[in-house]
């Protein structure tokens, strides 16, 4: 469930990109989170180098927009994909996220597309097999180890799979589109903070080996009347501000059935503006430390109202539980 999304975020050039073929959810409620990046698959398969990429010439400093020249028009048949420098740090694998700054341009007519994580701009995250962002951005990463710097080139088509590019700088689906991407940093897939003690009252955590949780309401337990939140593991990060955007992984269950009504595990870590959720969510995020797992239990007030969310299956009288990894924080 993508609980909200940033108007900011959501008219950018990269977001359109980012939103590739499943665009972004509307509204405020409970949109399915379309990504499906399968974190079981261990294979690596990336694009290979090939005339056309290896034609774009690359300079400068590895923490600056880097200066990108090509003889126009390229003519992309294939996706294709060169290192300009390659880095030692992990590798971007199946299911696995990393922030990156990226470059793009219109091969055919040569104009700039659009530039993130540069210059005290966002990075960008990207979940390597995540089908909510076009497929020529997660194969301009896949494999790459962190501290990469590549060029990806291929077909508007291709790099869309097929959708309209339109959006972004009226590229046509003949045209050929250039990517330049710096692979920063890896973002962990679970909460890696200390354990901290259970807590009276709460609902018990149990995790699988890959973090995804299991939770039990306590059996004939009323649900509180008032937002409650607990810290099942302190992270040794920054504390989140109720400016930032976070990168989560989260879970969300009924009290009523004990029941998930959604959750990211199994598809990819979600990004959004702290602000941008039901307010009992926000309240559990705002002072936390990146890397803790919080435990949040919300009443109908701060979560969806006497209105509910029906086509979740939660009631006007609901109360929801979530646990929430927080895997990294953005600051604006």
């Amino acid at each position: 469930m993508r609980l909200k999304i940033s108007a900011a975020i959501a008219v950018s050039a990269t977001a359109l990109l980012l939103a590739g073929c499943a665009g972004q959810p509307s509204g405020g409620g409970t949109s399915t989170a379309t990504a499906s990046a399968s974190a079981t698959s261990k294979g690596c398969v990336a694009p290979k180098p090939g005339a056309v990429s290896s034609s774009v010439d690359v300079v400068g400093a590895e923490d600056a927009e880097p200066t990108v020249t090509f003889d126009k028009p390229l003519k992309a048949t294939s996706t294709q994909r060169s290192y300009v420098t390659k880095g030692t740090g992990p590798e971007a694998r199946k299911g696995s996220t990393v922030d990156v700054a990226l470059v793009a341009y219109n091969g055919t007519s040569g104009a700039r597309l659009t530039s993130n994580g540069y210059a005290g701009s966002s990075v960008i995250p990207i979940t390597v097999g995540d089908t909510s962002m076009i497929p020529g951005l997660t194969e301009a990463v896949e494999c790459a180890p962190v501290g990469s710097r590549l060029v990806t080139t291929a077909s508007a088509k291709d790099a869309w799979g097929g959708a309209d590019p339109s959006a972004v700088g009226g590229l046509k689906s003949t045209d050929t589109v250039v990517f330049v991407v710096d692979v920063l940093d890896a973002v962990p897939s679970k909460a890696d903070g200390a354990p901290q003690s259970a807590q009276h009252g709460f609902p018990a955590v149990r995790l699988a080996s890959d973090g995804t949780p299991a939770v039990t309401i306590p059996k004939g337990a009323k649900p509180p009347a008032q937002t409650r939140i607990e810290v099942l593991k302190k992270g040794a990060g920054e504390a989140v501000a109720a400016s930032d955007t976070v990168m989560l992984q989260y879970q969300g269950v009924l009290w009523r059935t004990g029941k998930v009504f959604d959750q990211s595990w199994g598809k990819a870590p979600i990004t959004n503006s702290v602000t941008g959720f039901v307010p009992g969510f926000t309240k559990a995020l705002e002072g936390q430390t990146v890397g803790s797992q919080v435990l949040v239990v919300i009443p109908p007030a701060d979560g969806y109202g006497s209105a509910g969310q029906p086509q979740a299956g939660i009631k006007g009288t609901d109360t929801l539980v979530f646990v929430i990894d927080i895997l990294k924080a953005y600051h604006s």
